[in-house]
């Protein structure tokens, strides 16, 4: 099977740069899906899922090569080379912010842009770096998600998206945690939530633009001026939106932020 195949990539427009845009935990490429049409006229447009999520091939699912970040941003760079990406843009939700980080410091030729939405580098607080959990929260968190990934679902999805007052957006992020394998769910959280990428911000070569909403609980206002901050070419935008799904609460701000920036 291809790394294309594999990652059930698809492809749209023909634009003379590609953007390549990756999903966060739980989610799949159909999360772009008010965003990314909105370029496929300058760009062509990359979707993918992470293996273990949406249609990827579930059996190319290996602990070890998963039991970090990198291996992830390793799955990106051998998309990118499939498809002959250079000097395109990247665009990650969540978690994926950190893996364009790592997979543009391992293939510098591949992304000129970087777009971090909702990004942060370490979950966990570390002295005076403020992530949002402390060790024992994030620790409860993954535990309650090892014995009811059902429950875990349905309690995690409204904390995360917000927009109370918009409960389809809510009962969508739901279904798509409940469709994914519990046990690879199980792992990526693991990952994810107990990394810790903040040095990997250094010496990022593609300039950058962090999209940081209001009222996000898994990575807030100051996580996304940390990651500002300490990234050499970056610009930030404080949006409008709430929670951590601008994607699809709030695209068309997403979109305007992303094309002033580019």
């Amino acid at each position: 099977m291809s790394v294309l195949q594999r990652h059930h990539v698809t492809t749209a427009g023909s634009g003379t740069r590609s953007m390549m845009f990756s999903h966060g935990f739980g989610c799949d490429q159909n999360m772009w899906r008010l965003v990314a049409p909105a370029f496929a006229d300058r760009f062509r447009v990359v979707l993918f899922d992470h293996v273990g999520a949406g249609r990827s091939d579930l059996s190319a699912f290996d602990p070890a090569k998963y039991g970090s970040l990198q291996g992830y941003a390793d799955d990106v760079v051998e998309i990118g080379r499939a498809l002959d990406i250079r000097g395109g843009v990247f665009v990650g939700h969540s978690v994926s912010a950190m893996i364009g980080v790592l997979a543009a410091k391992a293939a510098p030729e591949m992304f000129d842009e970087l777009v971090l939405v909702c990004p942060s580098p370490r979950y966990m607080d570390d002295g005076d770096y403020r992530g949002g959990f402390s060790e024992a929260q994030l620790h409860e968190l993954l535990e309650f998600l090892d014995s009811n990934h059902m429950g875990w679902s349905a309690a995690m999805a409204p904390a995360i998206m917000g927009n109370p007052d918009r409960p389809e957006l809510t009962e969508e992020l739901t279904n798509s945690f409940c469709r994914t394998d519990p046990d690879i769910a199980r792992h990526f959280a693991r990952t994810t939530f107990l990394s810790d990428n903040r040095a990997d911000l250094a010496g990022v070569p593609a300039r950058c633009l962090v999209l940081q909403c209001a009222d996000d609980v898994i990575a807030g206002e100051q996580v996304g001026r940390y990651v500002h901050e300490n990234l050499p070419r970056s610009e930030m935008v404080l949006m409008q939106a709430t929670g951590h799904c601008p994607n699809l609460s709030a695209p068309d701000e997403t979109i305007a932020a992303m094309k002033a920036f580019l």
